[in-house]
């Protein structure tokens, strides 16, 4: 049978309150300098990972102007393409971070472990053997880093092709709506209509985007060598022609 716990098996005696007294005085942590390297860069934070983007040292408004430049860039037009330009801009501030970051632990080692190799005379020496235990010391960091690196770019890329797709397939499908609209337009001109509904071709374009499709389309027909520069020709007569047809709104 065991024996039960008094409270008494968890009291301490005066002597033992006394030794572990003595024990924390010398507990003080590492003491060499590589120990103390190696305590100081467990608490090194990175922010490469999880889902906090913005480190508290970060400066927000340099953030702000960094993903602004990702929407000029990509300029998105739908939930989606929102939400992958978001995504790109998180990771490009996160792989920007990385050289800093690499500094940082270099420069961290250099004062951790300054002291070492005191008794080597030879100056250009004690400083390649004090860089090659920095690099020793803090090649997990150092690492870490490299393979943090290589999953972010990795990571930008598959998030920049499957943008440029659905931006691909978005215009694409607008061109076709557009290439339909442009076709009855002139179909109407020929057949004397009045009026057709704009819902049927989906109106994700503007009625200028629409008026510019034709007079490219017209510039082409007539072999113009440089469409692009003569289109702007075509456009006063398009509008005019334009004002002959009610296109009516989608019901």
């Amino acid at each position: 049978m065991s024996k039960s716990l008094t409270k008494g098996h968890f009291m301490a005696t005066e002597k033992q309150i006394h030794a572990n007294r003595e024990n924390a005085q010398h507990s003080t942590g590492p003491v060499t300098p590589e120990g103390r390297a190696k305590s100081s860069h467990n608490a090194v934070k990175t922010g490469l990972t999880g889902q906090t983007v913005l480190l508290k040292t970060d400066d927000v408004a340099v953030y702000n102007q960094h993903l602004e430049r990702f929407q000029k860039q990509f300029a998105p037009a739908t939930d989606q393409e929102k939400d992958l330009v978001q995504d790109l801009a998180d990771t490009e501030w996160r792989l920007l971070r990385i050289i800093p970051l690499e500094s940082k632990i270099l420069a961290l080692g250099r004062v951790e472990l300054a002291g070492l190799f005191a008794d080597q005379e030879d100056p250009a020496v004690r400083e390649a053997l004090i860089e090659a235990k920095i690099f020793i010391t803090y090649r997990r960091d150092l690492n870490n880093l490299s393979i943090q690196e290589s999953r972010l770019r990795k990571h930008r890329d598959v998030v920049t092709a499957e943008l440029k797709q659905l931006q691909k397939d978005r215009k694409s499908r607008a061109l076709s709506q557009m290439q339909r609209a442009a076709a009855y337009f002139e179909h109407a001109l020929q057949e004397g209509w009045q009026h057709f509904c704009q819902g049927e071709f989906g109106f994700d374009f503007t009625m200028e985007e629409l008026f510019l499709l034709i007079a490219q389309n017209r510039a082409i027909a007539d072999h113009d060598v440089y469409p692009e520069v003569t289109t702007k020709t075509y456009l006063p007569k398009i509008r005019e022609q334009f004002e002959q047809i009610v296109w009516e709104q989608a019901a």
